[in-house]
This record gives structure tokens, C-alpha cells and sequence, in this order.
């Protein structure tokens, strides 16, 4: 039976301005919440994703600092704001005991521009910025090995996705301490969470090669043209992938190779990649794409059409996952739009509505609202611990999503275990960045022992969490149902590729693949070859909008609510991260696309090389570059990358360094921040690693997530569980569960 909406009750105030700010508020509403959104007189060059972004908002004129909106922030429960100014303007600065204040600036203070930096410039453009000053951009793939602007800012919206996700955590425990508090998150918390795959920095080590094209530089995981001319992504990850794949295409002979010793690790090698790449891609050449796709779909190998930007939306996928809704808005009419990235079945998203223009401040006064029943405590907390302290986690995630909503929730300061076979997540060393701050349960869920000991589990258990293909659960008894049977009102979240519905239900899907068929490749590469995106995308962007599904499902709980089942998808996921560009109404503008090692939109705003580097500028005009000294452009690349920094700011324009992720570990102010944090393995080597994600004022997580060795907690996890030590010493004998020790190390393990 399907309850109230999981924020019914709760109130929101959206002050922010740009893109991370109004997406989060926008999640907020679509989960039930009453949005009132406070906006200067309109602007003569809205962003073609606004008519989305304001859906379930009541939009009121006015300035920051009126009485009427002063008054909407002191009866909010959750204030938006992107800008310092603006939050002292609506006296946020003072206290008041319940609200829940999300602070999402672009760029943090401490990085040379300022916490209210890029306000006078567009979003997009604070978006290239930060992409440029965190290291995002230099480490993209490409053809020549320097920074990339992608022309999807993914950042921001993944930045909106987790504030939202933040911000209903601190709701959460509100219900417990009666207390509200401050939450940050900005540009470089949602580049940490964007980027966790790839910001894995070794001091002794060589850092990766970018210069492998816009396919990566994995020849099983890559793009490829077929004998039409068409592109395709093909999805061989994994080895099962791999050999089914290179079977097709009549190159099983590459793992006999003495290059390659019959190992997949192999074959993205440096001295390998691009001969065996050679050989692969002279085999797609000789047949269409449809006929390699038919191929590949009947041996259950991920890969998917390379499909041209803007045409996700009307996929038949995209329709039967009910991810395409349709409003009429007062601005611009019949607007067809992205839906809400999750599903909770308990407590569905209310149908949507177009943004309400009030016509004064009578118009947006609250409304009323039950009791919400929440005791009021002291507001203390288990010093150094998160918002979710308290709460329990099992992650039965593999390879990314998975594990990464688990990591995600232990951030938030829940107790996250990871439960995997005996012989471990076949990613787990890869994959290692997503598996920190969890412990590692190893044990066969086949066995009956093994089953039991997981339901006893699930009796103290809050929230489970799996990325299983749709048929798995069912086969290993580990629907809702079965678990609500030992946990009431438990909460269960599921990743899936498409999910059960739609002509490509049940298919292994791989976030490249939905990359390719949603036309960010193409996008990306614009007339020229699809680029392959170095961010995970669709991946990271699951295992976020599967936490934020999971707060709202436990706030729900933790409120008088019973539990319930949530469902993500990437292909849905996929849709959310272009919202803005795939948004659809009449004489909206032009969607940007790129082109080879994509620079940026215009000469006036772009990347260019320097004596010692890379710089991101942007100018207003060739008159601002001349006032630089830097007309004409060329001049650019005699000069360091601190005085054309220096020179275009003085002229009144923007630029920054474009920096590596090497650079941003020997960034002293960001280890202090505990942006990134030193971790030393075992083995003597240390790595820099993502460390906080987000900042709570008053519920700060102080732990360092460190990454599980398979089964180094099996003894303590079933101890607590009540399970004997004679009768976890008799599973281990007989290969139900593994025991292990700590990671030793993850010298010289990267992905992509």
C-alpha cells in the first residue's frame, strides 16, 4: 500500500541561483516537499533546463533580504542557498533550532577565487572552471594529453543530486536530536564524488597516460566503427565479457598471445593496448553495427549503439521506465523533461507540476501541515560521527554502484558491512575506492548457512543495498518481501542496468554503454569520433540518486513510516545527468555539442596551453584580451600559467590554472581540508584519496574510509550478530565464509 510522499511536511526554501542549487531543491520536491523558490526579476538568458529544474515550486519575486522571505527562511525546514551574500541576506546566519541550511557554492574558499566566485558568470562556465582547477579536465582521455571541456555539465548536476541526498540525511537525524544544522557541499565535494574511480593519486607512481584517445584505454572497453560507419560501445569489463566478446569477433587468439599470457589484466597495457585495439577494431569493420549488436545482445555481452545527441528522451526504454514526463509551463509552454531518478515503491514521487508564478508574497506563505511528530532532544551526538550514526547497512553491491552507494552512506556515517562470496567482488581491487568505510563480510549466499546468517543480519539492519541483474534476488531469496519477513520495515535498494520493464529489461548494463546510447558520447565528440567519458558517469550518478533514495525511504521510516523498496536504474540515471539538454519545448536553444580534445565554446572561453601547462580563461571580449596583453590568443603559449592567470584577472575576466590530480595531492590547503587524505597501506606505499564529501556543522564524519581485505571482518560482523565462534570456525572449514586480513595494497591499480 503506498503512503504519503517520504518529505510530505517538510518545507523548502531554494535561494540558490546556477544549476546545483535549484536541481537539488527540485529532488527535494519531487519527493513531496513544499517548495518555495525566492528569484531576482527573470534573466534576458535563462538556462534551457530551468523549466525542469522548477518544477513543484511556488516561484515568488523578490530579493533575499525582504521581510517576506526572511520570514519563509525562519519557518523553513530546509533552506537552498549558492551564495554566502545571499544567506546572510535572509539571516541564516542566525540560528534557528530546526532548519536544515544546504550551502552549495561552486568553488570553495581556499582555491584562490573566492566561495562566491563565478556568480558573474554563467553556470556553465563556473562549471569549466572548477572541471579545470580540480583536475577533472587533464584527466579526460584524448587524442593529445591536455585538459577536455565536457559539454555537459555533469558536475553541477551530480553536485545538485548529492546536496539533495545531504541534506535529507541531516532531516534524518533531525528526527532523533530535534536538530537542524548547516551542510556544505560544494563544487569540489561533487567533483569527489564524481571522480572517486579515478582520483586515486601514488606519490611513487607514474600517473596515467591520457593520450589514448577518445575511447580510453581499455580495447575491451571501448568504441568502435563498424563496416556502415555506425559506432558501437563494447562493454567487455570483466573477463566473462571479454572472452564471450573476442570470441564473436574471431580474435580469441589475443589471449594466447605471450603479449597478453592469457591474462584480460593485460591487455590494456600500456605496450598492448593499442595492437590489440588494431586487431578489434579491423574485426568490427567488417560487419554493420546491427548485425554486431544482434550478435553480442545473444551472447549476453554489454555493448550498445553510439546514438546521436538529444534522443534519449523519446527512447522506448526511457517511456516504459516512465522516465519522460510532460508539463505545461507558464513561461514556455509544453515542456517534455527527465523524470526523478528513483522509484520508491511505498512512497511514490506525487505527480509532478510546472512552477507556480505568485503573484506577491500572500501566495507563497506555508502551508499548513500535520504535526510532524519528532522529538525534540538536545542535539548531541557520538563525537566524529555522521549524520546516519546509528544506522546499519548491508551492501551486496559488486563492481561500482553498488559498492559505491554503500561507501556513499558510510560517509554519512552509517555502519555499512560488505557482504560478497567467498572468492570476493570480482572489481574489489580495481574497484577499491568504492568499498571504503565498509567491512567485508565474505560468505556464500547459497549455502543455507550462508542464507541464515544474512537474515540474522537483516534483523539489525536499516537499509540493504544490491546492483543484481533482475531475476538474481529472486533466485537467492532476497526480494523485499523475504527480508521484510526477518526486518519489518527494512529498506531495500536496487541498482539495475534498465531495470524490469521495457524493451531492454534485464540486460547487463555498464555505465560506457549508457554513455554511448544516450548520446553523451556523441555529444562529446560532436562531427568527430565518440568520446568515452573518464568520469563514471551513469555509474556514480546511480550510486547517488540509490543513497539519496535510500535517506528519503529512511526518513520516511524513522518519521512513523513503514520500510519499503527503491529502484534506480542507469538508464535512468542517464536521462537525469543531460536534463538540461534534453530537455524539450519550443524555440529552446540549440543543445552545445563538441569535437576532438574539446576545448571549450569559443575562443573567449577556453582552454589553452602556456609555457608550463594549461590555463581555462574566459573573457567577455577581444578588448578584455588586449587589456591582458593577450591579443593576439597565440601569446598565450610564451607565458607561465600564473601570469596569464594573473593577467586576465586583472583585466577583469576569469582563468585558472587547469591542474592534474598529482597537483591536487601536493595542494597542502586541500589535505588540510581533508579533501583528499594520505593513507599508507601495508606495504609501505601511500596513496591520496577522496576523504570528505560534504561538511555537517554539527554531525561530521571524522573517520577515513579505508578499504576491506575480503573477509577481514567475517569473525567480528557475525559476533555481533550473536553467531558462536566454534560455529563460524565450522563455516569457514567448510568454504561458507572466507576470513581474510587488511588490503595490503593498491600500488599501481587504476581504472580507466
Amino acid at each position: 500500500m503506498s503512503g504519503p510522499a517520504a518529505l510530505a511536511g517538510v518545507r523548502v526554501l531554494d535561494l540558490s541561483t546556477g544549476i546545483a542549487g535549484p536541481v537539488a531543491a527540485m529532488l527535494l520536491g519531487d519527493l513531496g516537499a513544499e517548495v518555495v523558490r525566492v528569484e531576482s526579476p527573470p534573466k534576458a538568458d535563462p538556462l534551457p533546463g530551468e523549466p525542469m529544474w522548477h518544477r513543484n515550486k511556488t516561484v515568488l519575486r523578490s530579493a533575499p533580504d525582504r521581510p517576506e522571505v526572511c520570514g519563509l527562511a525562519a519557518g523553513a525546514d530546509v533552506v537552498v542557498t549558492s551564495s554566502s551574500r545571499v544567506a546572510t541576506a535572509a539571516g541564516l546566519d542566525d540560528p534557528a533550532p530546526r532548519r536544515v541550511h544546504l550551502a552549495l557554492p561552486v568553488l570553495p574558499d581556499g582555491l584562490g577565487v573566492g566561495p562566491d566566485a563565478g556568480e558573474d558568470v554563467d553556470p556553465l562556465t563556473a562549471n569549466a572552471l572548477l572541471a579545470a582547477l580540480s583536475g577533472v579536465a587533464r584527466r579526460q582521455s584524448s587524442y593529445a594529453g591536455g585538459p577536455v571541456e565536457s559539454v555537459l555539465p555533469h558536475l553541477a548536476y551530480l553536485h545538485g543530486l548529492w546536496g539533495a541526498t545531504t541534506a535529507v540525511a541531516a532531516l534524518v537525524e533531525r528526527a532523533s536530536s530535534g536538530c537542524g544544522q548547516r551542510v556544505t557541499v560544494d563544487g569540489l565535494h561533487a567533483v569527489l564524488v564524481a571522480a572517486t574511480t579515478t582520483i586515486v593519486v601514488d606519490p611513487q607512481g607514474v600517473p596515467p597516460t591520457t593520450s589514448v584517445g577518445p575511447g580510453g584505454p581499455n580495447p575491451a572497453y571501448s568504441t568502435y566503427r563498424c563496416a556502415d560507419g555506425q559506432w558501437l560501445f563494447l562493454g567487455g569489463l570483466t573477463d566473462k565479457f571479454q572472452r564471450t566478446a573476442f570470441g564473436l569477433l574471431g580474435v580469441a587468439g589475443i589471449f594466447a598471445d605471450p603479449r597478453i599470457a592469457d591474462q584480460g589484466e593485460r591487455l590494456y597495457a600500456p605496450d598492448n593496448r593499442e595492437w590489440v585495439r588494431a586487431e578489434v577494431a579491423a574485426a568490427f569493420a567488417t560487419r554493420p553495427r546491427q548485425e554486431w549488436l544482434d550478435a553480442l545482445a545473444a551472447a549476453d555481452c554489454p555493448a550498445g549503439p553510439v546514438e546521436p545527441p538529444g534522443a534519449w528522451l523519446d527512447h522506448p526504454q526511457v517511456r516504459a521506465l516512465g522516465q519522460r514526463w510532460e508539463l505545461h509551463d507558464p513561461l514556455v509552454g509544453t515542456v517534455a523533461m527527465p523524470g526523478h531518478p528513483v522509484v520508491l515503491t511505498g512512497t511514490p514521487v506525487p505527480p509532478a507540476r510546472p512552477r507556480a508564478l505568485a503573484a506577491d508574497a500572500a501566495d507563497v506563505a506555508w502551508s499548513p501541515r500535520p504535526d510532524p511528530g519528532v522529538r525534540v532532544g538536545d542535539g548531541t551526538r557520538r563525537a566524529g560521527r555522521g549524520p546516519l550514526s546509528g544506522n546499519r547497512v548491508l551492501d551486496l553491491g559488486t563492481v561500482l554502484a553498488g559498492p559505491y552507494a554503500g561507501m556513499l552512506l558510510a560517509e554519512l556515517g552509517a555502519e555499512v558491512v560488505k557482504v560478497e562470496p567467498p572468492t570476493g567482488d570480482a572489481f574489489r581491487l580495481r574497484g577499491h575506492p568504492h568499498n571504503r568505510g565498509q567491512r567485508s563480510l565474505a560468505v556464500d549466499l547459497r549455502a543455507p548457512e550462508g542464507y541464515a546468517a544474512l537474515l540474522g543480519l537483516v534483523e539489525r539492519a536499516d537499509i540493504v543495498i544490491d546492483n543484481f541483474r533482475p531475476g538474481v534476488l529472486e533466485r537467492l531469496r532476497l526480494r523485499h518481501d523475504d527480508l521484510a519477513a526477518a526486518r519489518p520495515d527494512i529498506v531495500t535498494v536496487s541498482i539495475t542496468g534498465y531495470g524490469d520493464v521495457g524493451p531492454l529489461a534485464g540486460r547487463p548494463g555498464f555505465d560506457p554503454v549508457l554513455q554511448a546510447m544516450s548520446g553523451m558520447m556523441a555529444a562529446q565528440g560532436g562531427s568527430s569520433a565518440p568520446v568515452f567519458s573518464t568520469l563514471a558517469v551513469n555509474d556514480v550518478t546511480a550510486a547517488c540518486a540509490s543513497a539519496l533514495g535510500a535517506v528519503a525511504a529512511l526518513h520516511h521510516v524513522v518519521t512513523g513510516g513503514a520500510g519499503q523498496h527503491v529502484e534506480t536504474t542507469l538508464a535512468a540515471v542517464a536521462t537525469f545527468m543531460q536534463c538540461g539538454e534534453i530537455v524539450e519545448y519550443a524555440d529552446r536553444p540549440p543543445t552545445p555539442v563538441g569535437g576532438p580534445d574539446h576545448p571549450g565554446p569559443s575562443a573567449l572561453s577556453s582552454y589553452y596551453r602556456t609555457a608550463d601547462g594549461f590555463v581555462r580563461l574566459h573573457v567577455a571580449s577581444h578588448e578584455q584580451l588586449r587589456a591582458a596583453g593577450l591579443d593576439p590568443v597565440e601569446r598565450v603559449s610564451e607565458l607561465s600559467s600564473d601570469e596569464v592567470v594573473e593577467r586576465v584577472r586583472s583585466a577583469g575576466g576569469h582563468a585558472v590554472r587547469a591542474r592534474s590530480y598529482v597537483e591536487l595531492a601536493a595542494d597542502p590547503w586541500l589535505v588540510q581540508q581533508e579533501y583528499l587524505v594520505p593513507i599508507t597501506w601495508p606495504d609501505g606505499r601511500t596513496t591520496y584519496l577522496p576523504n570528505r564529501y560534504a561538511r555537517f556543522d554539527r554531525t561530521q564524519e571524522s573517520r577515513v574510509l579505508v578499504a576491506p581485505g575480503l573477509g577481514e571482518h567475517t569473525d567480528a560482523v557475525l559476533t555481533e550478530a550473536g553467531i558462536e565462534e566454534d560455529a563460524i570456525a565450522g563455516l569457514v572449514a567448510d568454504g561458507v565464509l572466507t576470513r581474510g586480513g587488511p588490503l595490503t595494497s593498491v600500488a599501481d591499480v587504476g581504472y580507466r
